[in-house]
């Protein structure tokens, strides 16, 4: 007689008790976010990252009132905002430093929260404290992810196994779920280089401002009393010729916040477009499913929205087939119009200077708002 921990097909059922056991790979923001949203739901989550240990390097990051709203809704707000900057306006100019338009971030999002940045190790230890009662193996990848239409067996790179309910892919923009069970090549290439540094902040003001040239930008947004986090970029193409490239293409003060910073990060920019996420019992989620370019800076906010979408959806539907169904139906409209807002922001600063620059002048503020209205609504 089969006990109930077996199925029809004899194979060891992954339940434990009325719960589900799930398997997030990735132990980045998207999928600390997904086992913090999923956390006291009678669940047993288990997380595998393919580092040793946790990244406590990186460079800053920039999160709109959206992105704050997530984490007040996953209960990390308070953590995250007691040592961030509060920013209050995001400016646009040009190569001098000439402003196009200015934005007051309060008006552009109208009460939903602040807008802050921070160092990107502050959220991501913010995260890790949110599931430390969850089991982390570190050092630890997929080899295989093998599904039989009840649940989903895997193999892992130090020999063990284990079988799941469901199997969450938070990877990254390079993601091993994805190439396992999607088939996927990999993301695809912007045709954007960047490089993120941080150096004294100085006297900078609580601005996210950046610096439009000829084929490339520089943001400069500060993210402590004693920091600022600088992030600039070229186009591919014009990659060969390094930050003295980038560095040579605007007038002071960029030489030297460039000479007295640090590079956090040197690489192309790409994204990830999938016509699905889903796969039976593995679901992508973060990066792993919809990385874009930052220049609208959602990449935290639409992994905070999958986690808390995901965590709804598995505790209403009937199975988890139908939660990932309404999951992804949920998710993707917005997904997509902040792919597609993203790629026609990077489209018009693309643009020959002159045209570009006579354009944000006259419509640029207008843009810009209408360019977050859509997310002003809860996800």
């Amino acid at each position: 007689m089969a006990s109930p921990q077996d199925d029809n097909s004899g194979k060891a059922s992954p339940r434990r008790g009325n719960g589900r056991k799930i398997l997030v790979v990735g132990a980045g923001v998207a999928g600390l976010a997904v086992a913090r949203a999923l956390r006291g739901s009678g669940t047993e989550i288990e997380i595998i990252e393919r580092t040793t240990t946790p990244d406590a390097g990186g460079a800053g990051i920039f999160l709109p009132a959206n992105a704050v709203r997530g984490l007040r809704a996953l209960g990390l707000d308070d953590t995250v905002l007691a040592s961030a900057v509060r920013i209050e306006a995001q400016r646009v100019t040009d190569h001098r430093g000439r402003v196009h338009y200015e934005v007051a971030t309060d008006d552009l999002w109208q009460g939903i929260g602040p807008t802050v940045a921070t160092h990107r190790a502050t959220l991501h230890g913010a995260l890790l404290t949110g599931v430390e009662d969850v089991t982390i193996r570190w050092g630890t990848s997929p080899e295989s992810v093998l599904q039989d239409g009840t649940g989903v067996d895997v193999t892992f790179d130090d020999g063990t196994t284990g079988r799941y309910d469901l199997v969450i892919g938070a990877d990254g923009a390079h993601s091993t779920v994805r190439r396992l069970v999607f088939g996927d090549a990999g993301p695809r290439a912007s045709g954007l280089h960047a490089w993120r540094l941080l150096g004294p902040r100085g006297d900078t003001p609580p601005v996210w401002s950046v610096r439009l040239g000829r084929g490339a930008s520089f943001l400069t947004i500060p993210i402590s009393p004693e920091l600022a986090y600088y992030y600039g970029d070229v186009s591919a193409d014009d990659a060969d010729a390094g930050l003295p490239g980038l560095v040579a293409r605007y007038t002071t003060p960029v030489a030297e916040l460039v000479a007295a910073a640090t590079v956090a990060h040197s690489g192309p920019i790409e994204e990830v477009s999938l016509d699905t996420w889903t796969r039976g019992h593995v679901l992508l989620v973060g990066d792993a499913a919809h990385a874009t370019t930052p220049n609208m800076a959602q990449g935290a906010a639409m992994a905070f929205e999958d986690a808390l979408v995901l965590a709804d959806a598995l505790g209403t539907a009937g199975s988890i087939p139908a939660a990932l169904h309404e999951y992804e139906q949920r998710r993707r409209p917005r997904v997509e119009r902040v792919q597609q807002q993203t790629r026609n922001r990077d489209r018009t600063r693309g643009m020959h200077p002159a045209t570009r620059d006579v354009l944000l002048r006259t419509i640029g503020k207008r843009l810009f708002h209408a360019n977050y209205q859509s997310l002003h609504a809860a996800y």
